[in-house]
């Protein structure tokens, strides 16, 4: 019987994994269609099991003027402590829970598929819950990976030169650019805390 329970666990645990891929497909919304093959809003939403923390990243992809495959324009990180089914950041409070939104000017290349998208420095944007401690501190964040068109998405590998080493994220185009829309403030996405209490149903609890 221990002998089929350890089975059953290695056969389940990757389907059931937070960080696999198809666990982050199935939280990023629908894909944008956009006719530009890179530029637009690129969105991630995943779980990194060794540090125990998640992390929502969203790439703004532009063309630089003037060059076919150089890429300009920001990362946005949102980042929270947690266990595997703590998909949202929750309420702040106790000593274990912390909450971070990082931004990045960012640059890149696009060549036949194949993107490189990379931030230059790094500003801590807000400390939701005003608990890191004085001596944590941010990697400007670097991503690798090739498009998939059919689906507009590319699974990609972070190396920010710190304790990311070619972590896995997939990323999805959540979001078209027209050509004459100005750079505006970073977006971070907005992420509800779950409520205190469960919603009660019609037929009581």
């Amino acid at each position: 019987m221990v002998a089929l329970g350890v089975l059953a666990l290695l056969v389940l645990r990757p389907a059931l994994a937070p960080g696999s891929v198809s666990e982050q497909r199935a939280r990023l919304p629908p894909p944008a269609r956009c006719q530009d093959p890179i530029e637009g809003m690129w969105r991630s939403h995943r779980f990194d099991e060794q540090f125990g923390r998640w992390s929502i990243f969203t790439l703004e992809i532009h063309r630089k003027k003037g060059s076919d495959t150089e890429l300009v324009g920001r990362i946005a990180a949102d980042g929270w402590r947690g266990g595997p089914a703590d998909q949202e950041p929750g309420l702040c409070g106790g000593a274990r829970l912390y909450r971070y939104q990082v931004s990045m000017p960012a640059v890149g290349s696009y060549r036949d598929g194949e993107v490189m998208f990379r931030g230059t420095s790094w500003k801590l944007d807000a400390d939701v819950c005003h608990n890191l401690p004085p001596s944590w501190g941010y990697n400007a964040d670097s991503f690798t990976g090739r498009i998939d068109p059919a689906v507009q998405e590319f699974q990609s590998v972070n190396n920010d030169g710190g304790t990311a080493v070619n972590d896995p994220h997939v990323f999805r185009r959540v979001k078209c650019f027209d050509e004459e829309d100005a750079a505006g403030p970073v977006e971070h996405p907005r992420v509800e805390p779950p409520p205190f209490f469960p919603p009660r149903s019609a037929a009581g609890c």
